[in-house]
């Protein structure tokens, strides 16, 4: 029985959510299930594997997000990863860039659902843990409405675990990727019809969220909610998640106890030789809207960049943060 709650997760968005930004995420939330960026299963096979795979154990639940459209590599990826410890596979088959396109997977594969249904298979042959899956509602010019039906219908009957939606097209020719994540518009609607219709299956939302309070009225009409670019720019928004989606109730949140936590992560991080800014670029807009908040951002953009930097400056940039004002600086 897949017992992974997914009613709050925090989308998988490359070359951002890897394993110090997990980390600070869950620091503010014990629950919100998290995934890394996406991996090419090639490279999880051919490459420097606890480079890209290693993650901390404090990060569970966590799921890996797999690149591919080869049956056979991804379920050799999906078993070394499951042997890593994560607690969910997932397929891309909505990323719009270019360097995917070349390997025909991500969005691109929304055009062949039989084969998005055969790598599932595939990988629920070849590990006990979940698979789901993350689409769009389509690419380019299809129709959404057959197009995600025959996308969902291929990958449940193939045994997914879960199907998360970005409601919107993806458009391969004409935009960038960036453009992919604003310009095609939302469609909220095309996925709460698809939750209607697939009422015995795990659907959950993507696209365009903006708060806690915004992805908790999905859950009228969806099975789960997933925060990509407003939990990583403001991620201190987090720290409402337990309470609002999982009904854990706490005191205000110790963002103190937070920064030593991050301060300790780093300090083992520049042991292991990284550097400090591994760590901080992550954490910019922590404190988004607080007094103090932009002298923290600008000890972090300069000084926890510069060679030789410990753990020190992300207490002095704590320090600058004032909690108990009223009046909250601009951002």
């Amino acid at each position: 029985m897949n017992k992974i709650e997914r009613r709050l997760a925090l989308a998988p968005m490359m070359d951002w959510t890897d394993r110090h930004c997990r980390f600070l995420h869950r620091q503010l939330t014990s629950r919100a299930l998290l995934y890394t960026e996406m991996v090419v299963a090639d490279a999880v096979i051919q490459g420097a594997r606890e480079r890209l795979l290693g993650f901390d154990a404090g990060e569970h639940p966590v799921a890996l997000q797999l690149g591919g459209s080869d049956p056979r590599k991804l379920a050799e990826a999906a078993r070394i990863g499951e042997a890593f410890g994560y607690d969910e596979i997932n397929l891309n088959v909505g990323c719009p860039s270019d360097r995917v396109q070349s390997g025909t997977f991500g969005a691109c594969l929304m055009k062949v659902p039989d084969l998005v249904a055969d790598c599932v298979a595939a990988m629920k042959a070849a590990v006990a843990i979940p698979v789901t899956v993350k689409c769009r509602i389509g690419v380019d010019e299809q129709d959404p409405e057959p197009a995600l039906d025959a996308l969902a219908d291929g990958v449940f009957e193939a045994g997914a675990d879960a199907l998360w939606v970005h409601a919107r097209k993806a458009w391969l020719e004409g935009l960038s990727p960036k453009e992919n994540r604003d310009i095609p518009p939302l469609d909220y609607g095309r996925v709460y019809r698809l939750k209607a219709r697939k009422q015995n299956e795990f659907i959950g939302i993507n696209g365009g969220i903006q708060s806690i309070e915004e992805a908790r009225t999905h859950l009228d009409h969806v099975d789960g909610a997933m925060l990509g670019r407003a939990a990583y720019h403001t991620p201190g928004i987090l720290a409402g998640v337990d309470a609002a989606f999982y009904g854990v109730k706490s005191d205000a949140f110790d963002f103190g106890a937070l920064i030593d936590a991050m301060a300790d992560y780093a300090a083992h991080h520049i042991e292991q030789g990284g550097r400090l800014g591994h760590v901080t670029r992550h954490m910019v807009g922590l404190f988004h809207g607080l007094p103090g908040a932009r002298r923290y951002r600008q000890i972090l953009s300069t000084d926890a960049t510069r060679p030789g930097a410990g753990p020190d400056v992300l207490k002095t940039a704590f320090a600058a943060v004032e909690f108990g004002g009223a009046a909250a600086e601009a951002a």
